[in-house]
């Protein structure tokens, strides 16, 4: 678009309203290491703001210091009502909050899931939130005991063969 076409309050203003981040309704149980996330987010923001706050006539530094600040009340939120769940502290023989899970399907695929927090959640590291399909399939089970995974792509029935806690 030609900048004809753009007032410069429009260019100041724009990102300075951004909608809340939304929260989870679900209760926020972390690990330890994802408690550590958390907190070191809130660090670096804490860090960037401090940094962008010297350049207060920049209006890209401005619309960046507007994510910042939502983003550092979504983190405080997040860590106010933090549930730090020990996962050596679980039974060892069921798969709970914090459980490292290896599976079986019925293709003989074996996967691997670690449970977690939903702010700690990442499948390219393989750590699934407790509150995700697989893991609400998975917890209170045993090692031997196959649940169906209800899934987009269709129900998949998984065995688990192995659960630990720990790294």
């Amino acid at each position: 678009m030609s900048r004809g076409f753009v007032k410069e309050d429009d260019l100041e203003h724009a990102g300075t309203d951004l909608p809340e981040r939304p929260v989870s309704a679900h209760p926020n149980y972390v690990t330890p290491a994802g408690l550590a996330q958390l907190e070191s987010q809130a660090q670096a923001l804490a860090q960037e703001r401090l940094t962008l706050s010297k350049r207060k006539d920049d209006p890209t530094a401005n619309q960046r210091f507007g994510v910042i600040e939502r983003d550092l009340r979504y983190i405080s939120a997040r860590l106010e009502n933090a549930i730090l769940v020990d996962p050596a502290q679980q039974d060892q023989h069921t798969v709970l909050f914090g459980a490292h899970v290896k599976v079986e399907d019925e293709t003989g695929e074996v996967s691997g899931f670690i449970i977690v927090g939903e702010d700690e959640a990442n499948i390219a590291e393989h750590k699934v939130s407790y509150i995700s399909p697989i893991a609400r399939a998975l917890i209170g089970r045993k090692v031997g005991d196959s649940v169906i995974w209800q899934r987009p792509a269709g129900n998949l029935q998984i065995d688990i063969i192995e659960i630990h806690y720990g790294k």
